[in-house]
């Protein structure tokens, strides 16, 4: 457990090495630097140094906390964690081929009702949330697009905590992983899918959230 939070400390200082450098004058350099296509010095993605930390990690406690190999893949955790990436792939290429594809029309006919009917630009967050399984790709993809249309930016930014639907349907890594760890049986899929044990949280921090938001912004925008 110890090896695993310092190498989450790690993590933390190195994605925050440059905020950390400007206040106690290091750090700043932490991240190696290499040249990208047009030469300039370019830090190692974050993603990278994810990876190789928890990599080193996971490596450092298979060797001095005695841990024999061959128990991992028996483990409730491996297994929910295999379940959970290959989810993950498969959500990742569906949004990459069957949607990438057709990322035209679906540009088009969220714009027309988002025109006709501001509050559809919630609905539409929501669920186009769900379909890329990405909050940062569903804000690139609704935002420009409604505020092209007219759409009011205070209204956009009202609804900004649409943009988290993963919820809805029990795909993400996240909710599997938690299905699997779970021993007592209390975090489930329920037979019609949709009543799972993230929908009511999921939509009562959703609605909040618009709610709240809705208010702020026109309070102070």
């Amino acid at each position: 457990m110890y090896i695993f939070l310092i190498g989450i400390l790690v993590i933390a200082i190195l994605g925050n090495a440059k905020l950390i450098g400007n206040y106690i004058g290091f750090f700043a350099d932490l991240l190696p630097k290499f040249p990208d296509a047009k030469g300039a010095m370019k830090a190692v993605s974050m993603v990278q140094v994810i990876q190789m930390v928890m990599l080193f990690v996971a490596a450092l406690i298979l060797i001095t906390c005695k841990v024999k190999a061959k128990d991992v893949g028996n483990s409730q955790v491996f297994r929910s964690g295999v379940v959970a990436l290959v989810s993950v792939y498969g959500v990742a290429w569906m949004a990459d081929t069957f949607f990438a594809h057709h990322m035209g029309f679906l540009r088009e006919f969220l714009g027309n009702a988002v025109q006709n009917y501001p509050w559809a630009y919630a609905v539409l967050a929501f669920l186009t949330s769900k379909l890329v399984n990405s909050q940062g790709a569903a804000i690139a993809i609704v935002v420009p697009m409604a505020l092209n249309v007219g759409m009011d930016p205070v209204l956009v930014l009202s609804f900004i905590s649409a943009c988290y639907g993963y919820f809805f349907l029990p795909t993400y890594p996240s909710d599997l992983a938690c299905i699997g760890f779970d021993r007592s049986g209390t975090t489930r899929i329920g037979k019609y899918i949709l009543n799972h044990s993230f929908m009511i949280p999921g939509l009562i921090g959703v609605s909040s959230g618009c709610c709240v938001g809705y208010v702020l912004a026109h309070l102070f925008f």
